[in-house]
């Protein structure tokens, strides 16, 4: 997938909206998939997105989460912690499989199926540029932020 454009899009949004992949070209895009809202985790991923999501848009670069949470769910989520930045509901999972990003996991000695923390950033044409798997959080947003950075260098 690396180096290759992204296929067209659509999803639910948080505000009652689309989105559309498309819609974003001209500007980069960070992509961060998460397994699940108001887990310690995906809570953590998501304020440090919150928190340097200034210094990505001075980037010229969005930020969208997903995970296979419905809207209202990431309504609460996105209120609760004043995230900045859309969620979006990807329940029939075509957007976690789009990316490969649907695994087994162990869950309590239990085979399940779930989402395995990756970010992937989107050049300004929606070409896949950057992408991390198996996401351990800390510090990981600071350097997507970096990346994001050396590209409008």
């Amino acid at each position: 997938m690396l180096d290759e454009t992204i296929a067209d899009f659509e999803l639910a949004a948080t505000g009652g909206v689309t989105f559309k992949l498309s819609a974003t070209r001209g500007k980069s895009l960070v992509i961060y998939f998460y397994p699940k809202d108001n887990t310690p985790g995906c809570t953590t991923e998501s304020q440090q997105f919150r928190d340097l999501y200034e210094d990505f848009k001075k980037a010229d670069c969005e930020v969208v989460g997903i995970s296979r949470d419905n809207i209202e769910s990431h309504e609460k989520f996105k209120a609760k912690f004043n995230l900045p930045f859309a969620l979006l509901a990807d329940s029939e999972e075509t957007v976690c499989e789009q990316f490969g990003v649907i695994k087994l996991k162990n869950l309590y000695g239990k085979q399940v199926r779930g989402i395995e923390r990756s970010t992937f950033v989107l050049d300004k044409d929606n070409i896949l540029r950057r992408e991390w798997r198996s996401v351990k959080v800390d510090g990981h947003a600071q350097e997507v932020l970096q990346y994001v950075q050396s590209l409008s260098t």
